[in-house]
């Protein structure tokens, strides 16, 4: 096999491939035993139709697209490697040449990984950021502390207020029809969250179990639904039950029952020092990503498109299990926030481009510096990971092995040790 890599421009290029005709013959002679086992004739059974009787009959054409599936794959991946290109993205393949006892020849248009030109990485210096714990960082965790110990109390008499858990039952209408996805039956909307379209949650407030109203709300006119985008619409709701919470009394009483204090103060102190651990873990990692992003800035890449798409759709995928764990599904998020993909792909794009700019100058700056991950380096990772879920390091080994998962973990090991290195080599501290 031969292989000829061409670039063209930015970051595509033209791989010309050309595969031995011994290789092409033999792939012919698989697609036979596949496609002769489905073809059917008179004075035959299936799978027993001569060669040359199958090829007067059908030609022997009609083996080349099972052929190439057979050759394609192979010859692409080994072309890849002698070229000594990464590729970002499946090729578009065009065969210029696929005939029996012939060369095969096709050329494959790839989108490759861009040349990263770094600029300063060392010496760099950040923005300072204030991460001191004060008293009333103290007492607002304090507080957040009392809201999650919070009982919720069913209301059986009052109106419905801000911070409410209101179960309600609602079909959604415009111009008296009503539409798809617009209704559920016992929905827990937590009131002033904004889970809703705008004005929706407002109009709840004020309503008592078992009161009805009708609720009109007008729809973005970026609405995802053409047929609702800008337009009014009218809900029809039933407040069915009502929890509110009670939030119990800072005292040592509340200390002795959260913790393993018996005083306020105990817990108080506690409290700050937890705060301030973090605190300390939150500095550094601002520092780590600042000075990420700030050698991102200073390098010169020609970024593909395709590795900003591809990494859109990984967030949208995580952003999407986010949203099951609160028992939320993205089409519902959709509905009721007035987006649709492309609209949260846009509200994400930023993101993602930084993500990949960040990846590939991090990956830029491990080959220059040498930066490797050693065999030590993952045994102390995967020991680390054995005490963080409780199960042996050997047995995370299999597991990574297994669903080849050990080349992710060298890379992220590499890469934690590339921002070590950034950190060591500039004008701040962590």
């Amino acid at each position: 096999m031969a292989a000829n890599w061409e670039k063209v421009e930015n970051n595509q290029g033209v791989l010309t491939v050309e595969v031995d005709a011994s290789e092409v013959d033999a792939a012919l002679d698989q697609a036979f035993k596949k496609v002769v086992q489905k073809v059917q004739v008179p004075g035959f059974r299936k799978g027993k139709v001569p060669r040359k009787m199958f090829e007067a009959r059908f030609g022997v054409e009609s083996l080349y697209q099972d052929a190439l599936d057979i050759l394609l794959p192979t010859a692409y991946g080994q072309a890849v490697k002698e070229a000594g290109i990464e590729p970002v993205d499946r090729p578009e393949v065009d065969v210029a040449q696929m005939e029996q006892g012939k060369n095969l020849i096709f050329k494959a248009t790839v989108t490759v990984k861009p040349e990263v030109k770094l600029g300063d990485y060392k010496n760099l210096s950040i923005e300072e950021k204030d991460f001191s714990v004060t008293e009333e960082s103290v007492d607002a965790e304090l507080k957040r502390m009392q809201e999650r110990h919070a009982e919720l109390v069913a209301v059986e008499e009052g109106a419905a207020q801000n911070g409410d858990l209101a179960v309600i039952d609602f079909e959604g209408f415009q111009d008296g029809v009503a539409f798809e996805g617009g209704k559920a039956e016992d929905y827990s909307l937590e009131l002033g969250s904004g889970t809703f379209i705008a004005g929706f949650e407002e109009q709840v407030v004020g309503l008592n179990v078992g009161e009805e109203k009708d609720i009109t709300v007008t729809f973005p006119e970026e609405y995802h639904s053409p047929n609702l985008a800008g337009k009014e619409a009218v809900f029809k709701v039933k407040l069915t039950s009502l929890k509110r919470k009670n939030l119990p009394v800072l005292d040592d009483e509340f200390a002795k029952d959260v913790s393993e204090f018996d005083t306020l103060e105990e817990l108080k102190a506690d409290t700050k020092k937890k705060l301030e651990e973090k605190s300390a873990q939150d500095k550094d990692q601002y520092v780590r990503e600042q000075l990420v992003l700030k050698a991102a800035e200073n390098a010169e890449i020609d970024l593909p498109e395709v590795m900003v798409e591809h990494e859109l759709d990984q967030m949208v995928n995580e952003f999407g299990q986010r949203l099951q764990y609160q028992g939320m599904t993205l089409e519902l998020y959709f509905q009721f926030s007035g987006m649709d993909e492309s609209q949260l792909r846009d509200q994400l794009r930023a993101d993602a481009t930084s993500r990949v700019r960040t990846s590939l100058t991090l990956e830029a700056i491990g080959k220059a510096e040498n930066i490797e991950a050693t065999e030590e380096d993952v045994n102390e990772e995967l020991n680390k990971l054995a005490g963080v879920y409780g199960r042996p390091a050997d047995e995370l080994r299999k597991i990574f092995s297994a669903q080849d998962g050990m080349a992710a973990l060298y890379r992220d090991v590499q890469t934690r040790k590339t921002v070590d290195f950034l950190v060591a080599e500039s004008k701040v501290s962590a």
